[in-house]
């Protein structure tokens, strides 16, 4: 099978996230089973034009905005010998292939950005933005997402017939993630992702410092970076978290290292379509925290390999910190129903669904 994939970020992009790490996962297998793999994507500072990763073939035009302009012309010229193209919409606006090609076309819907728009973009440009991702209805006849939960939203807030929508897991690398050894001898709290306002990081903080009353060795780490990255920095010292670690980037060998050590994983996000980080962390046998909103609520037991608080319940949120952090074998049991759990997912199982509806999508 001939695919063409489009999305803004390639795997090697500064700014890939969770929805790279899937389509990277996802696409050299199928380029293992024989498929032919194109993906077209923004440049960024220091790239090539064409790269393979992996066996993917990668054209990289444009830039964050150019890239709208370059794909449909691309999709248009490569398309014409392909079986399919995935449109991958990371980040609400549609790339409308199916306008620019005969070819079947199918849409991927990592979460819904209804609720979070116009939280990050201002009134105007999130109007826009919810607008044009309103047209997913009308841009697909298929659509794959990642949790029961993500294709409810799509189906409320999208208004797109359930029998579109098709669900297939993220997976996790288990050779990768996997318990090592010792937790840190200080009870550290993690934070890793891009720091978006609706990641809910000042909860995070509010909550911690909160918890360091009944807990006062407790640590927080927060790795990452993103455009609201100096509100929380900023936020700390007013609150006068002075201990709060930052670290801007890690490597992939210590990303894994944090996540194996930390004692708990923390994730407020208002919403999130699956939560990766959160199967990564349970992968090594760290239990994980979070807001209910999202695939969070099926990416976590709740009670079992977590724990799953409403949305905004700063002081909730601050219980289940310390419960987690002072009761040993409450943690070495979440800790080890975790690792349980993330058996259930694997890179294998997510690739061959995908493939199984991507040929019955093409036919």
């Amino acid at each position: 099978m001939n695919i063409i994939w489009v999305n803004h970020r390639d795997p090697r992009h500064p700014q890939a996230g969770g929805a790279e790490v899937h389509l990277r996962e996802v696409a050299k297998r199928l380029v293992k089973k024989g498929c032919e793999v194109t993906l077209i994507s923004e440049r960024f500072p220091g790239s090539q034009e064409e790269e393979l990763i992996d066996g993917i073939k990668v054209l990289r035009r444009g830039g964050r905005l150019g890239i709208h302009l370059k794909a449909p012309l691309l999709v248009r010229r490569l398309a014409k010998d392909a079986d399919i193209v995935v449109d991958d919409i990371a980040h609400a606006v549609p790339w409308w292939s199916r306008f620019v090609t005969k070819t079947p076309v199918i849409g991927m819907v990592h979460h819904v950005h209804q609720t979070v728009a116009t939280l990050e973009l201002g009134v105007f440009l999130g109007t826009a933005v919810k607008l044009a991702e309103k047209t997913i209805k009308s841009s697909y006849s298929n659509i794959i997402t990642v949790s029961q939960e993500t294709k409810y939203q799509i189906e409320k807030q999208l208004g797109v017939e359930s029998s579109r929508i098709h669900v297939v897991y993220h997976g996790v690398d288990h050779e990768t993630f996997r318990p090592d050894g010792e937790k840190f001898s200080r009870p550290t709290l993690l934070s890793l992702g891009r720091i978006k306002k609706y990641k809910n990081l000042d909860h995070l903080l509010r909550a911690y410092g909160q918890a360091k009353t009944k807990v006062p060795d407790l640590r927080l780490v927060i790795c990452g970076g993103g455009d609201y990255k100096d509100h929380i920095v900023d936020l700390a010292k007013c609150l006068n978290l002075d201990d709060v670690l930052f670290v801007s980037r890690v490597r992939d060998e210590e990303r894994v290292r944090l996540l194996q050590k930390a004692w708990a994983l923390c994730t407020p996000s208002l919403v999130e379509g699956w939560g990766l980080v959160i199967t990564e962390a349970a992968a090594c046998g760290t239990p994980t925290l979070a807001y209910d909103g999202g695939g969070s609520s099926e990416a976590i037991v709740d009670g079992e390999t977590g724990y799953l608080v409403k949305n905004g319940d700063i002081q909730a949120l601050s219980e289940k910190i310390v419960a987690l952090n002072q009761d040993d074998q409450l943690r070495r049991s979440m800790s080890n129903a975790a690792f349980e759990y993330s058996n259930r997912f694997d890179w294998d199982t997510t690739a061959n669904e995908t493939l199984k509806i991507l040929g019955a999508s093409a036919n």
